[in-house]
């Protein structure tokens, strides 16, 4: 029997009935509610529910999404994204391949991690990926990644959106991450990514939090700059900076300890300014301390950084309480109309 959180005329947020694509909230909720599309189109798949029976379309049909492509999985053959194109009643729009009034053309959405025997196995390897910062190396990503390019070489990039939650949040970084350092500047929504480290952030007492994260930047600065000395290239080399003009939306909780971290991970910076640490913070940002102590004692080859370093971002966090982490890490709350929201913008210069 069908969850009421699939049906979307019980969970859907069917108070969005006129779209303003230029409301924070509205994109937010759309981008959602397409990543809820994913989860319920594998759902359906595992459940065998078809024609009349799917739920999974009017998460896209209520907005006037049409699903172009699902992506598949080469390994269990789930369903672990998909490709939707805005069509809006004529009287909305023209049919100029540009995006009018700040609407995507098309969207790239990915969802995570489905606790259901039919997927679980293949995510619950993806989401161990990611811990070993190899999710760069999987299928999966990789179909994921050619659907992003091929759909950024057909349309442009500035008709494409990312989307993902948890591990899809995951995959749509990586992706916009790959795309931004050829110039391709992707909007993105980043539901509840993860953040894997220690959990500094649900330290109460603010000093103590505050005196954990300078050493950390402190220790983290020096084995950057050990490192730097080990390998002479990497001065000339900056990949950070030139992520910096991309601008993804991380939409966080609190009260998720997969994600919470990215709070702590841009605030600290600019408390870093405010007592003159600044350049610390600003080699600190960029490594992360496993990867650097590996390179200073000279372990191997340098590895792929941890997702989660991020020059810039729009971050929202959901300050609204939750009853436990499974609505905290959740993504229905990302459409609720009633959110009590904190919203800063993070640029690294």
């Amino acid at each position: 029997m069908a969850s009421e959180r699939e049906v979307f005329g019980l969970s859907g947020p069917l108070h969005l009935t006129n779209i303003d694509w230029n409301n924070a909230h509205h994109r937010r909720s759309v981008a959602a509610s397409l990543v809820e599309g994913v989860y319920i189109l594998e759902r359906d798949r595992q459940e065998k529910r078809e024609g009349s029976q799917a739920l999974a379309p009017p998460w896209w049909e209520f907005f006037h999404f049409k699903l172009v492509r699902k992506l598949i999985d080469d390994v269990d053959f789930c369903i672990f994204g998909a490709i939707y194109e805005y069509k809006p009643p004529s009287s909305h729009c023209n049919d100029s391949i540009v995006s009018i009034d700040g609407n995507p053309r098309y969207v790239i959405a990915f969802r995570g991690t489905i606790t259901k025997p039919d997927s679980f196995t293949r995510d619950f390897e993806l989401d161990i990926h990611i811990m070993r910062n190899g999710l760069h190396q999987t299928s999966r990503f990789e179909i994921g990644m050619q659907a992003v390019r091929n759909m950024v070489a057909t349309v442009g990039a500035s008709n494409v959106w990312l989307a993902g939650h948890s591990l899809g949040a995951a995959m749509a970084m990586l992706a916009g991450k790959t795309m931004a350092k050829m110039g391709n500047f992707l909007e993105a929504f980043l539901f509840n990514p993860p953040y894997l480290s220690a959990p500094i952030e649900r330290i109460k007492d603010k000093k103590v939090k505050h005196g954990i994260r300078i050493a950390g930047s402190v220790i983290t600065a020096g084995l950057a700059l050990a490192a730097r000395g080990k390998n002479p290239r990497s001065r000339s080399e900056d990949p950070f900076s030139a992520l910096s003009a991309w601008t993804p939306s991380l939409c966080v909780n609190p009260a998720d300890h997969l994600c919470s971290e990215y709070i702590g991970y841009f605030e600290h910076r600019k408390k870093m300014e405010e007592i003159g640490a600044g350049a610390i913070e600003r080699l600190a940002t960029q490594h992360s301390l496993g990867g650097l102590f590996m390179s200073v004692v000279g372990r191997g080859v340098e590895t792929a950084k941890p997702l989660h370093l991020l020059p810039s971002a729009n971050l929202t966090v959901n300050l609204s309480p939750s009853n436990d982490f499974k609505q905290a890490h959740g993504i229905h709350q990302w459409w609720r109309p009633d959110l009590n929201l904190k919203c800063s913008l993070y640029r690294f210069k």
